[in-house]
């Protein structure tokens, strides 16, 4: 099609208005047919060789005459190269889009979503009975919430609906849940529809904590996503705990600016990452590395942004550098957020599924097929939720 622009251009340029006509009714046919074939659902049969062939047939004959008019060579190549100049500067700009919208996309709060957060906060707010209860919750548990005996599971978003599904989930699985405990983390806008939702629901007797992230007034209030940097502090956290499961591959070389002598020297840019949302922390090993230190070191050090430019993932790769340990990558699949291609006995085997990228289950443009195993989990039968998807 590219090609065919090009003769289009210059058969109008020769005043060939017959040609540029017919070229120009070939590749609108063409492109129809492209439409066709990237907007069909996955249900839908493909493009047929029946149906694809004589378009394409057609356009390649038209090229073949084109050529017979031999037009000047040189005023060829410079218009095909104006094309393919003008084509990649189409392509980088859509791509700089598709990587904006996508992001903002991932980010907005769906209405149905939004409205379940509002009532749960309402709720909260006007409920006194249900603040009550909190608080002798909180005095119940709080024995467990540093028994290291049990397994403890922090959580850091302002997601209700997504926190209630990784904690349903997960206790759904757990032979014992009455030996799990979630430390859940939010923002401050956010607090109150957690507490709803987790004072209010039974999780098989599992322990559940929900903290307000404005109780920590000694993090540094700088740094853009808070939440996103609260993993830096599990240990300031939870300093009697021992270990953790925080929920939250590429090489170094893709994240770190290596013209700086300070990574240079410091990191193999071959070096493996790791998915960062999803961590088993070791706060014995944790407090005896100092890593939170490690941490403020780097942080201070990129005040200028000359080593990583923005995400908590680079800082995570200097900081835990040397300190990890890999796990058998089929214990926890990632990329359900992105990736369409996974094998279904992969996710099945997994202990652990990762909606990491930006097609999140609770948004629209998730991954379909991937989607039912996120939604077994969500609670339909409450109320809120049947009123808010209704509305």
């Amino acid at each position: 099609m590219t090609l065919a622009k090009a003769y289009l251009t210059i058969a109008k340029e020769h005043n060939n208005l017959h040609l540029a006509w017919e070229l120009g009714s070939r590749i609108r046919s063409c492109q129809l047919l492209l439409s066709k074939a990237a907007m069909r659902d996955d249900d839908d049969e493909p493009i047929s060789l029946e149906e694809a062939e004589p378009v394409i047939k057609s356009l390649s004959s038209l090229i073949f005459k084109a050529q017979d008019s031999h037009y000047d060579i040189a005023t060829t190549i410079m218009t095909m190269k104006s094309h393919i100049q003008a084509l990649e500067e189409r392509a980088n700009t859509a791509t700089i889009q598709g990587t904006i919208f996508g992001q903002l996309a991932s980010e907005a709060i769906p209405k149905n979503i939004e409205c379940f957060n509002i009532k749960l906060t309402a709720e909260w707010l006007q409920n006194k009975s249900l603040q009550l209860f909190s608080d002798e919750q909180k005095k119940k548990n709080s024995p467990r919430l540093v028994d290291n005996n049990l397994y403890h599971f922090c959580i850091f978003s302002d997601n209700p609906l997504a926190v209630s599904v990784v904690v349903n989930s997960t206790v759904s699985n757990a032979e014992h849940p009455k030996q799990l405990v979630f430390h859940l983390v939010t923002s401050e806008v956010k607090y109150g529809a957690m507490q709803a939702w987790f004072i209010s629901n039974d999780f098989k007797g599992a322990t559940i904590e929900v903290q307000n992230i404005e109780e920590f007034t000694w993090l540094y209030p700088k740094y853009i996503s808070l939440l996103n940097h609260l993993r830096f502090y599990v240990l300031e956290i939870y300093p009697q705990l021992e270990k953790t499961c925080l929920e939250a591959f590429h090489r170094y070389y893709k994240y770190l600016n290596f013209s700086n002598p300070i990574i240079s020297t410091k990191f193999d840019p071959q070096a493996c990452g790791w998915a960062f949302g999803m961590n088993v922390f070791d706060l014995i090993a944790w407090r005896r590395e100092n890593v939170t230190s490690r941490y403020h070191f780097w942080m201070e050090k990129n005040t200028d942004r000359l080593i990583w430019k923005l995400g908590t993932l680079p800082p995570g790769l200097l900081t835990f550098y040397g300190l990890t340990e890999p796990l058998d990558r089929r214990w926890h699949v990632l990329g359900l957020g992105y990736d369409l291609n996974i094998d279904n006995r992969l996710i099945e085997s997994a202990a652990v599924i990762h909606y990491n990228g930006n097609m999140k289950p609770w948004l629209k443009v998730s991954i379909a097929r991937y989607r039912p195993m996120w939604e077994q989990y969500v609670n339909r039968a409450n109320q809120y939720l049947q009123d808010c998807v209704t509305s």
